[in-house]
């Protein structure tokens, strides 16, 4: 676990606020030089401390207003097997490996019941699944964040 400094972590939440903000605009909002800027974006980098920068994008616009969380209960020999086969169906946006009495949580998302129906269906199709159990996401009510967690630990 790389361990961060203010300087870090100021940049961190300037980049959770901003994720778009370029290097001059970073090192101008945090009164610091761009090489500053630079060398500390390079090393968090390198530390893993971003994921990846693939831009967020909504799935309604593309047709799928609809999204589910999927709890798969598998026969653990063929976990990975399992994901891998998940993994291929395109509507499924990301799984969760747990622990206790789930085994799976895998996040999709839908055209209508239908398509859910059938998204079920294709993973319970798969070799390892036991069972799914499937609940409709009704609203995001707390939306991705780390600007709590790097405001607390300063």
């Amino acid at each position: 676990m790389a361990a961060y400094d203010d300087v870090d972590r100021a940049l961190l939440r300037a980049l959770s606020a901003d994720p778009r903000a370029t290097v001059v605009a970073l090192a101008d909002r945090l009164r610091l030089s761009r090489n500053t800027v630079q060398a500390r974006m390079a090393r968090l980098e390198a530390s893993g401390a971003f994921r990846s920068f693939e831009r967020s994008i909504d799935p309604v616009p593309l047709g799928y207003p609809l999204e589910a969380f999927v709890s798969v209960h598998v026969r653990q020999k063929l976990l990975a097997e399992v994901a891998a086969q998940i993994a291929a169906i395109p509507e499924v946006l990301q799984a969760h490996g747990l622990s206790g009495s789930v085994d799976l949580l895998v996040r999709v998302v839908c055209r209508d019941a239908d398509d859910l129906f059938r998204i079920d269906g294709a993973i319970l199709a798969i070799e390892g699944v036991e069972r799914t159990e499937t609940s409709l996401a009704m609203g995001e009510l707390i939306p991705y964040r780390l600007i709590p967690l790097l405001e607390r630990d300063s």
